[in-house]
């Protein structure tokens, strides 16, 4: 990727502000330096280039009273700044140049810096991409989250198994982020609610909380392409009201003078608290409700002071809900508008429905937060109070309606009853938000048939679509540049500016040799780079000429990483059954973390490293097939498999996976996909043609139809193909497991008999597919023919698509 051609003046402007910065804010020499130290100092510079285009946009946006966006998520994966930053300001070669006369390799600084692991997976990976987007496009707008002070684990293999560390990402400060402890909110739980008559003799009613503590906000620059503007992230860390009681301290009691400082700081400890004990129940409420009150406290301020009045919030701000994690946001707005700014519930009602919108992003009840309304009580009196209100309210309007059908009114109440009195934060979310969306056609489709069926049926046109997407300056242009390189010398540099149509252009070279070979020598290059960090990391050598079959995302049943270990078994098998058969060789390669306290995903962890070890030990296998897991994934070590990647496995249970965005990196890249009908698979099948991915399995609505028929064991499937039955004995009978036979005996058992996520009846279809990837791998024309035009066919699935239908049809905004 070419940039402006470099002023000598200008390398050496930049030279002399690293040097600024290593001796005044990292405080050392040249000399003396280590490699963290320049670091420091390249990303201080490279932040000096952000501020004046940062502090400038806001001016901009004032002046043309653009309407602000405020963008509210538990996860943002941002992953590592330098490369991005450099890159989106057109800075790159410049800082690589600058370096060079500091005898200072950039490119091995770059992997001094951590990642950022503030999200679990395509959740917070979508909000960094869409936060970028934003930038880009030009868009004011603000993301609001939570500082992590150690984000989400750092993941380790010990003999197999899945071992969480703390991930220490701060533990050298973050030289991106400008602390705002003048930005502080006063954040409140607990306690109780009295009655009062206002000055107008109107009632109101006054929260006397029982816990206080502070927000503090810290703000970190994301700047779009071309510097079109830059906007802010803004992290909340949890403080005390009082950092120390000097007066137990004193007196001995050491523990309890730091008491509630403490608990203070332990809200924005850690990301996703393990769930399953009130006491993580209650930390992750909090944590919830943390960031979204000071969120809204400080976008209502700004307004404030801009405007001066709330009545006509909803025509200047704009609020998206990132899943369900900040719908406590539609009580706590009416809280702050009713009881502190004194607006007429009615209208309060109004303001806080046009403002709200609401992104559903997944089917799987579990992942609708409902929390047990003793808690809500005790934790957030004055929030169950609205939401008591709010529920009635709705009910009341129906009936007038003449709906008096129990089940319906059951269905849309924001109250569980069935199972524990609960609150749906689901049903909450989507009543007081003027827009629902899903994130795919599919995934869109099916919230309205299941779990907004009835909500649907009462506001038909509040739920649309909007397809997920990706930033191509990471996925494409920072993390393989080779092929950036390779697309801008065929097309031209208007590609790097508007990709979405550009792209298209590619198609005619699909059909050249000469191209063809090209696209091919770029993935082999970066298929060896993989195998030298494997090689580095797991002491495992894999070919780079054999075929990289990937599936890298997070750990859990419905993702279904266990289809592709039985495929691995079974390929073992067959290649140590039958030697004559001209065999593909190839590399399984598997990642991605498992919730703390989810067993099963756990194991299939340590089942995945089970066979890794038979096999690539195996010298019967004569190195046809070896199965790697590389630990600890996260947005670095994908920027260095996806460009690497042959076959793209996405491979869930159909209509359980809302959208997926790894499916898009991978065929941007050129990729096959190997998948099912599910999510933007079903879109991507559309636009890349079916006939260049490899497409298999159960739909949707025949997962659907089986699930009705309580057709949930593998046995009918196990016993209709040998291939899985040996496959499911091997795995019994410990030859993964010498050391505990006995192991995954209970794995086995549950696919034979609850066989929710239909592994063993997709198994035989997936086979085959594996069996036509082969195939195609044979005839490599065809295969860089179908890759060519992977990469060309993604335009669409860009997020910067996303956002402007996000700011067209939702926000009211424009770029």
């Amino acid at each position: 990727m070419s940039e402006e051609a470099l002023v000598p003046e200008e390398v050496a402007a930049f030279r002399d502000l690293i040097i600024s910065k290593l001796k005044y804010s990292v405080g050392t020499e040249p000399d003396h330096a280590v490699e963290h130290d320049w670091f420091e100092a390249v990303a201080m510079a490279t932040r000096d280039h952000l501020v004046k285009t940062w502090l400038d946009h806001p001016e901009r946006a004032r002046r043309h009273e653009s309407k602000r966006i405020y963008y509210l998520s538990l996860e943002y994966l941002i992953g590592r700044l330098l490369f991005a930053s450099l890159s989106n300001l057109g800075m790159l070669d410049l800082a690589r140049a600058a370096l060079a006369e500091l005898d200072v390799d950039l490119e091995r600084i770059r992997t001094l810096e951590p990642d950022a692991a503030l999200g679990n997976g395509g959740l917070g990976r979508l909000a960094a991409c869409f936060m970028e987007s934003m930038s880009s496009l030009g868009l004011v707008a603000i993301g609001y989250g939570i500082r992590y002070d150690y984000g989400l684990f750092r993941q380790t293999v010990v003999d197999g198994w899945q071992q969480e560390q703390t991930e220490t990402w701060l533990e050298f400060g973050n030289p991106w982020e400008f602390e705002r402890p003048e930005v502080s909110y006063q954040i409140s739980f607990g306690g109780s609610v009295s009655c009062a008559t206002g000055e107008q003799g109107a009632q109101c009613h006054v929260w006397h909380p029982a816990e206080t503590m502070r927000s503090i906000a810290y703000d970190t620059p994301v700047v779009g392409w071309r510097r079109a503007s830059v906007n802010a992230l803004r992290l909340w860390r949890g403080r005390a009201e009082t950092d120390l009681h000097l007066d137990r301290f004193n007196a001995g009691d050491y523990l309890g003078a730091v008491a509630e400082e403490v608990r203070a700081e332990s809200i924005s400890r850690v990301l996703y608290p393990a769930a399953d004990t009130p006491a993580g129940q209650e930390l992750r409420l909090r944590q919830e409700y943390f960031f979204v009150s000071a969120s809204l406290q400080d976008l209502l301020r700004r307004h404030l002071q801009q405007y001066g009045t709330l009545l006509d919030l909803p025509g200047h701000v704009a609020i998206q809900l990132n899943d369900t994690h900040p719908a406590i946001a539609v009580a706590e707005l009416m809280r702050l508008l009713v009881d502190i700014y004194g607006v007429p519930w009615d209208k309060s009602w109004a303001l806080t429905v046009a403002t709200l919108a609401y992104t559903n992003h997944t089917l799987l009840p579990e992942a609708l937060e409902t929390w047990p309304v003793a808690l809500m009580e005790r934790l957030l009196p004055r929030h169950m109070q609205i939401i008591y209100l709010i529920n009635a309210q709705h009910i009341d309007h129906l009936r007038a309606q003449g709906m008096h059908d129990f089940d319906l009114l059951r269905a849309v109440s924001l109250i569980e009853e069935d199972n524990g009195r609960r609150v749906r934060m689901g049903n909450l979310a989507f009543l007081g938000s003027h827009s629902v969306n899903g994130v795919s056609a599919l995934h869109t489709e099916l919230m309205r048939k299941t779990v907004f069926a009835q909500m649907h049926r009462l506001y038909p046109e509040r739920i649309s679509n909007k397809t997920n997407g990706i930033t191509f300056r990471r996925w494409l242009y920072q993390c393989n540049r080779g092929l950036t390189g390779l697309l801008v010398e065929t097309l031209g540099e208007g590609l790097l500016d508007d990709p979405e149509n550009r792209l298209r252009d590619l198609e005619p070279f699909a059909d050249q040799l000469l191209f063809q070979k090209r696209f091919a020598e770029v993935r082999q290059r970066n298929k060896q780079a993989l195998a030298a960090q494997v090689q580095e990391s797991l002491g495992v050598a894999i070919a780079p000429d054999a075929l990289f079959d990937v599936q890298v995302k997070r750990i859990h049943e419905y993702k279904r990483q266990l289809l592709n270990l039985l495929h691995c078994v079974a390929l073992y098998q067959a290649i140590r059954d039958e030697p004559e058969v001209d065999w593909v060789p190839r590399v399984k390669i598997l990642g991605g973390k498992a919730a703390s306290n989810y067993q099963q995903a756990k194991l299939i962890i340590k089942l995945a490293n089970d066979i890794a070890r038979t096999v690539n030990a195996d010298p019967t296998v004569r190195g046809l097939l070896k199965v790697v897991f590389l630990p600890n994934y996260n947005v670095s070590l994908a920027e260095a498999i996806i460009p690497a990647a042959d076959i793209s496995e996405q491979i869930s249970t159909a209509g359980l996976e809302a959208s997926g965005t790894s499916n898009m990196k991978f065929a941007l890249n050129g990729a096959l996909t190997i998948g099912t009908l599910d999510g933007a698979n079903v879109e991507m099948s559309e636009r890349i043609g079916r006939e260049h991915m490899f497409i298999f399995g159960l739909t949707a609505s025949q997962v659907e139809a089986r699930k009705r028929n309580g057709d949930y064991g593998g046995a009918g499937a196990i016993a209709a193909s040998s291939r899985l039955s040996e496959v499911l004995t091997a795995i019994r009978s410990g030859i993964f497991s010498p050391d505990d036979p006995g192991r995954y005996g209970g794995l086995v058992d549950g696919l034979i008999h609850h066989d929710h996520f239909m592994v063993c009846a997709d198994f035989e279809a997936y086979w085959q597919a594996q069996f036509e990837v082969e195939a195609r791998w044979r005839e490599p024309e065809q295969w860089w023919r179908s890759a060519v035009l992977n990469s060309a066919r993604m335009g669409w699935f860009s997020a910067d698509r996303t956002i402007r239908e996000y700011a067209r049809e939702i926000w009211g905004a424009l770029p």
